[in-house]
């Protein structure tokens, strides 16, 4: 009896709080609410992908004039620098050495380069063949490939693989482009050189793909002079750089692509050189037929490069993969739905080895009707030190400087671009920023034109202290994407009072327990520390924890023009216009506190989700 008595007193006087939230529904999620969060965007953003095809049908018709898809693919691609005209290619030769690099009987091989922009050359081979010439001919090795291999100077490939070399021989004139390599370079970060050039443009709305296009490009402006057919060949990555390069200019009379142009859905998992931001939004394999026709165009359906970034290293993982025929036959089924009936200018090539003979002759024929293809068994002879490596570096170099050139000059694009801001007063300010504000959510974070869900909110007790209440609380923002937080709630306030409330937001591999609890060395329990001082604060989940899956995540949302933020701000729009709701909340005084990650939340967050009041960026400026 005395026992009962004293928990009679004890339960009197203690405070009891509520399992859940008024107005909530109580929150039954077991297991890391972290993790189902990370996999529902990822649902999401797979079925994003799995609808691509139907959004961009819509799209292709709504404009269906090809000059604007060409200006958006060359945008996408990075193709923003003017090419630099030129009289001809250089021959490359220095003391004691022509620039002989090889020949047969039928072919010279010489080393040449070429300008493409005022900063960077191309590099490669050029061959001419013995007698009449009967077109012209831009031939792409795949980016583990030289131009030495494609052409018989180089170990690597049997005689039938050498495509350059076959096309020459058959009395083409043909310009082989040198493309960076995937070598991992320890020299630039651990990195594959393709990567590291790859990070660097992409900051600067370049693409490396655009820069090797750019290379095809300029080659073409030369060889279209003397009026013969112009072609386009490559394997591999030069399939990809040959398929753009005649998608955007229909100068390239007839194109031969190996081992690429299936689905672009699974771009995603291939290595990140390979991402161009809003690639699936506008254009897959189907579209860039499209594009391509009614010029002839030559699909083989071969095996692919075979290669590998691995998980867990300093690059980001990736992996090659073929087109399969079912894919590739996927893509030209889409075509009548993009308007295009007749594809008599199409071929498929089904092949178990790639640049075969059936596929090397119907390029040739859609080039010069009449035309032989004329493999010699001729070993060519070479002359001269071989040396793609130094050529290499050389071209790296120039794309590094060219990059920092770039940098260089952004402060004074970006103030040219910020002109049309205007001081005069806040009320001129704050009009003149909607345009930008509006040109950041849609091309730079990317948004998704859906309704946000209603919030439908749970919640569950998370712990309690002296001075708050902490409740975990899940949002739905979109299907299968939640926003997921912790709620502190101080203690004390009167019924009618409405407190101001802080979103602390953690940063990179972080967790809404972080800011509140443990004493984190970089946080410091501020959330926790805010609500000791009378604020309510909110601690959300952000997406980018778990290493390689949170960038996966960005990969795909990259595909469709979007990025993580994509998914952030309407969490935080939502996480926003729910607090609002609350009866002890000021909807007027909602601020952002960001920490590292969470400071670079912030800079992209607070300027779209209009209702947060001030935002402070910590350690991330």
């Amino acid at each position: 009896m005395i026992v009962s008595g004293l928990l009679a007193i004890i339960l009197s006087v203690a405070p009891i709080q509520e399992p859940r939230l008024p107005e909530t529904r109580l929150l039954e999620l077991d297991g890391d609410i972290a993790s189902r969060l990370v996999d529902g965007v990822d649902r999401f953003l797979l079925r994003r992908i799995e609808t691509a095809a139907e959004r961009r049908k819509e799209r292709w018709r709504e404009s269906s004039e090809m000059p604007a898809h060409r200006e958006r693919l060359a945008r996408i691609t990075g193709i923003r620098d003017p090419r630099l005209a030129f009289s001809s290619p250089e021959l490359l030769a220095r003391v004691g050495q022509s620039s002989l690099a090889g020949r047969t009987s039928r072919t010279v091989m010489h080393r040449v380069r070429w300008p493409v922009f005022e900063d960077v050359f191309a590099e490669g081979l050029l061959l001419v063949p013995s007698g009449e010439v009967v077109a012209d001919i831009v031939a792409i090795p795949d980016a583990g490939l030289s131009p030495e291999q494609i052409s018989g100077l180089a170990d690597g490939l049997p005689p039938s693989r050498q495509y350059a070399r076959l096309m020459a021989e058959s009395g083409c004139r043909v310009l082989v482009p040198a493309l960076i390599s995937r070598t991992v370079d320890e020299a630039r970060a651990g990195l594959t050189r393709r990567e590291f050039l790859y990070r660097s443009a992409f900051e600067l709305g370049r693409h490396l793909i655009g820069l090797e296009v750019q290379e095809v490009l300029a080659a073409v402006d030369w060889l279209e002079r003397d009026g013969r057919p112009v072609g386009a060949v490559g394997w591999g990555e030069g399939g990809l750089v040959a398929t753009v390069a005649s998608a955007l200019d229909p100068r390239i009379d007839a194109a031969l692509v190996s081992g690429y142009l299936g689905s672009l859905d699974r771009v995603w998992q291939e290595p990140i050189d390979r991402n161009v931001f809003g690639w699936l939004e506008r254009f897959g394999g189907a579209e860039l037929m499209a594009m391509i026709g009614p010029r002839p165009l030559i699909v083989e359906v071969a095996p692919g490069p075979d290669f590998e970034v691995p998980t867990g290293g300093r690059g980001a993982p990736g992996q090659l993969h073929s087109p399969s025929l079912e894919e590739v036959q996927d893509e030209v089924d889409r075509l009548p739905s993009l308007g295009v009936s007749d594809l008599g200018w199409l071929s498929l090539v089904s092949a178990t080895d790639w640049m075969s003979t059936r596929a090397l002759e119907t390029f040739l024929h859609a080039l010069a009707e009449g035309a032989e293809l004329r493999a010699s068994e001729e070993t060519p002879e070479r002359l001269g030190p071989d040396d793609p490596m130094t050529r290499e570096e050389r071209l790296v170099r120039r794309l590094e400087r060219h990059h920092q050139r770039l940098l260089g000059e952004s402060p004074y694009v970006r103030a040219d671009f910020m002109k049309g801001l205007r001081t005069e007063s806040l009320e001129d300010y704050e009009e003149s920023t909607k345009a930008y504000r509006e040109i950041f959510a849609r091309d730079v974070i990317g948004r998704f034109d859906l309704e946000l869900s209603a919030p439908a909110p749970r919640s569950r007790l998370y712990r309690e202290s002296e001075r708050w209440t902490a409740y975990e609380i899940v949002l739905d923002v979109f299907e299968d994407v939640i926003a997921y937080g912790i709620l502190l709630i101080p203690k004390g306030i009167e019924p009618g009072e409405k407190r101001p409330v802080v979103v602390c937001q953690h940063g990179l591999e972080g967790r809404p327990k972080d800011v509140i609890e443990g004493d984190h060395w970089a946080y410091h329990d501020f959330a926790a520390r805010l609500a000791d001082r009378g604020f309510i604060t909110f601690a959300p989940q952000n997406l980018y924890l778990f290493g390689d899956r949170f960038r996966t995540l960005q990969r795909k949302a990259n595909l469709l023009g979007k990025t993580l933020f994509s998914i952030i701000v309407p969490q935080h729009q939502q996480i926003v216009d729910w607090l609002q709701t609350l009866p002890f909340v000021d909807p007027e005084r909602i601020a952002f506190y960001g920490l590292s990650y969470g400071g670079k939340t912030c800079m992209r967050v607070v300027p779209l989700v209009e209702d947060y009041c001030l935002g402070i960026c910590s350690a991330d400026f």
